[in-house]
């Protein structure tokens, strides 16, 4: 058959599945192909070989078992970066890029402040960050040690080099350096924020990344809380905690950095208009 011809046929299968099953299919026979997608729309009639069959039927299983487009590529692009995955991260959400948006709003390119990224998984944010402020100082930690590497790897590939990368739970790496190393103007976190016995936790995409990630408690605040607790110890005078969550936690996340004090909280929608980011400044 040809290239058309396999996509429809793909997307068809996918309907169910996804919610871009056109998308997912140019993107599965591209990868297996080596190619691009505009390679793909410029090459439409084009006959595959049997091999190239046999690759892109093999992917296009792997999908609609379930298992996302992330993990069957190994790449996801955040940020216009294009970032390796593996089962061993979260996979980088677009909702996500709100936070890069509303620090680089905040902060000139003529700055030159420490950020600490915390849970940092395949380095999303800190590259990001990173990438459009090469004079800062940027620290990330990660608990999970093939997440960390996954992480080193994308900086190395992407040659950026002022991100240091540290091997821990939240703050726990932090309290182990310098004193003058554990104080920071921006700390940044994607934390796990899904309650623990939430059904979503067994549907979709999120079946196939780490729980670690994903779960927090009962209420799925455990780590926020922990986060938004130690926070102030490691911020700098004015410093900036920004925090994302759940799109139906904005009351309670309002509700835990208003008990502790901290100043100018605001908290913002993402593109669907769902609150997924707060913001507080030191106590």
């Amino acid at each position: 058959m040809h290239i058309i011809q396999h996509l429809k046929n793909a997307s068809n299968q996918l309907e169910n599945l996804s919610d871009s099953p056109r998308l997912d299919a140019e993107v599965l026979l591209a990868h297996s192909l080596k190619k691009n997608r505009t390679w793909l729309a410029t090459w439409p009639d084009k006959k595959l070989t049997d091999a190239e069959t046999l690759a892109f039927d093999l992917l296009l299983k792997r999908r609609l078992r379930g298992e996302p487009i992330a993990h069957i590529t190994g790449i996801r692009e955040f940020w216009s970066l294009e970032l390796n995955i593996s089962k061993d991260t979260l996979i980088p959400r677009p909702e996500t890029e709100l936070m890069v948006e509303k620090i680089l709003e905040r902060y000139p390119p003529s700055s030159n402040l420490k950020l600490l990224d915390l849970g940092t998984g395949s380095g999303a944010i800190a590259l990001a960050v990173a990438s459009e402020r090469p004079n800062w100082s940027i620290t990330a930690t990660d608990k999970s040690t093939a997440a960390l590497n996954m992480a080193k790897l994308n900086a190395q590939r992407l040659e950026l080099n002022n991100i240091n990368f540290l091997s821990g739970n939240w703050f726990e790496p932090i309290k182990m350096c310098p004193p003058e190393n554990q104080l920071f103007d921006i700390i940044t976190s994607n934390p796990p924020y899904i309650p623990q016995l939430d059904p979503h936790l067994s549907q979709g995409d999120v079946r196939f990344e780490p729980l670690t990630a994903l779960a927090s408690g009962a209420d799925g605040l455990d780590d926020i809380r922990l986060i938004c607790t130690q926070a102030p110890s490691h911020l700098k005078s004015a410093g900036m905690l920004i925090i994302e969550h759940g799109f139906d936690q904005k009351i309670e996340i309002h509700d835990i950095l208003q008990l502790l004090a901290y100043k100018n909280i605001c908290q913002y929608a993402d593109l669907a208009n769902q609150a997924r980011l707060s913001i507080g400044l030191k106590p």
